[in-house]
C-alpha cells in the first residue's frame, strides 16, 4: 500500500512540475524581448493607428512632410476650402472652432454655439485657437505668416490650390489628404467622381473661343491671368485668355485694365467676378453697373450676350479649393454659358 501511495505522489509531483514549467515558460516568453523584426512590426502598427504623415506646406509655402494625429477628434479650421472638404466628408461634428465666413453652405458652423469663433481667414485669434484645444489646425495661404505661432498650439495643416496643377486636381489631392487622416479615402474619391464629366463638357464648349477674365473692385475692372484666381477658366476649361498679356503678375488682385483695352482685345466672352460683393464692401458699385458701359457694349462679347457674371463671387474669391466650392464654380460657368445639364 505504501508503495502505491509513493508512486501516486511521485506522479502528482511530476505533473505539478510539468504544469509549473509550462506556466513559467509562458511567463518567460511574455517577459522576454521580441526579435527586432517583431518589435518593428508591432511598433509600426501601433504608430499607424496613432499618427499619420502627410504632405503639407510650411510657413514658407514649401512642401514638407508633417506628422499629425490619426483620426483627430478636435479640429480647428481657419481656411474655408478645408472646412468645405471636412464638411463634405461628414466630419463637421469634430470642428471645435472656425474662422468666420459669409458662405451660405457653411453658415451652420457660424450659428453653432459649440464652434468657437477663431477670427478670420486673414487674422487668427490665437487665444481662441488655444482655448479650443485642437488636435490639428487647418489654414490657408492668407495665414502663412502665422504658421509658426499656430504650430505652437497644434500641428498645422496648410493646403492650397496649385494653379500649375489646376484647381480640380488640387481639390482632388487636398480632399484625399484630408480624408487620409480619417481613413475616408474612398469617400473622397466618390465625392470627386462627378467633376471630370462636367469639366469635359465645358472644355468642349470653350475650345477655340477667346475670353478676358477679370474682377471688378473699387469701380474698376482688373484683368486676371492663368496664374491665380479664376485660373480655372483659362487653364482647365480652356478659354483662350487674351487678357494675359497685361504685363505683370496677376495672381492676387489682377492688373487694372482700361475699358479701351477690352475693346481693343474684343473677346468673344468676358468673365466677371465681383470682389466687392465677395467681401461685402459697403456702398460698392455692383459689377453689373461697372461693366454696363458704352465701351464694353461695343465688344462682340457684350453684343452677343456673352458677359458672364460669376454668380457666387465669394466662393471664387475666398473658398476656391473646396468640394462644394468647386461644384458652385462649375455651376456658375454652366449657367452663364447656357450649359445647364449640371447646373
Amino acid at each position: 500500500m505504501k508503495k502505491y501511495l509513493s508512486l501516486a505522489l511521485a506522479g502528482l509531483l511530476a505533473l505539478s512540475m510539468t504544469a509549473c514549467g509550462g506556466i513559467a515558460a509562458d511567463l518567460a516568453a511574455m517577459a522576454s524581448p521580441k526579435s527586432e523584426s517583431e518589435a518593428a512590426a508591432s511598433g509600426s502598427s501601433l504608430a499607424a493607428q496613432q499618427e499619420i504623415t502627410i504632405r503639407s506646406l510650411n510657413g514658407s509655402k514649401e512642401s514638407v512632410e508633417l506628422t499629425v494625429p490619426y483620426d483627430p477628434q478636435r479640429i480647428a479650421v481657419l481656411d474655408m476650402a478645408s472646412l468645405d472638404i471636412l464638411d463634405a466628408l461628414g466630419l463637421g461634428g469634430r470642428v471645435v472652432g472656425s474662422a468666420s465666413t459669409s458662405l451660405d453652405y457653411l453658415q451652420s458652423y457660424m450659428e453653432d454655439k459649440a464652434v468657437a469663433n477663431l477670427g478670420t481667414i486673414k487674422e487668427a485669434d490665437l487665444e481662441a485657437v488655444m482655448a479650443s484645444d485642437p488636435d490639428v489646425i487647418f489654414i490657408g495661404g492668407r495665414l502663412a505668416s502665422s504658421y509658426d505661432a499656430l504650430s505652437e498650439i497644434a500641428p498645422v495643416i496648410y493646403l492650397s490650390t496649385d494653379t500649375e496643377l489646376g484647381v480640380v486636381e488640387s481639390v482632388r489631392q487636398n480632399a484625399a489628404t484630408v480624408a487620409s487622416l480619417f481613413g475616408l479615402e474612398s469617400k473622397a474619391k466618390e465625392l470627386m467622381a462627378g467633376f471630370d464629366g462636367r469639366i469635359a463638357a465645358l472644355q468642349e464648349f470653350a475650345a477655340g473661343k477667346t475670353a478676358i477674365v477679370g474682377m471688378c473692385t473699387s469701380g474698376s475692372y482688373n484683368v486676371l491671368g492663368n496664374d491665380g484666381r479664376c485660373s480655372l477658366i483659362g487653364r482647365e476649361i480652356g478659354f483662350e485668355n487674351i487678357g494675359v498679356d497685361a504685363n505683370i503678375d496677376t495672381s492676387t488682385h489682377g492688373n487694372e485694365a482700361s475699358f479701351e483695352f477690352i475693346v481693343e482685345k474684343d473677346p468673344q466672352y468676358i468673365f466677371v467676378m465681383d470682389r466687392d460683393a465677395a467681401i461685402g464692401t459697403d456702398g460698392a458699385k455692383l459689377a453689373q453697373e461697372i461693366m454696363d458701359n458704352e465701351l464694353v457694349n461695343k465688344t462682340q462679347a457684350a453684343q452677343e450676350g456673352h458677359v458672364v457674371h460669376l454668380a457666387n463671387p465669394a466662393v471664387w474669391y475666398t473658398a476656391e479649393g473646396g468640394i462644394t466650392a468647386l461644384d458652385r464654380m462649375l455651376s456658375d460657368l454652366e449657367t452663364g454659358l447656357g450649359l445647364n445639364a449640371y447646373a
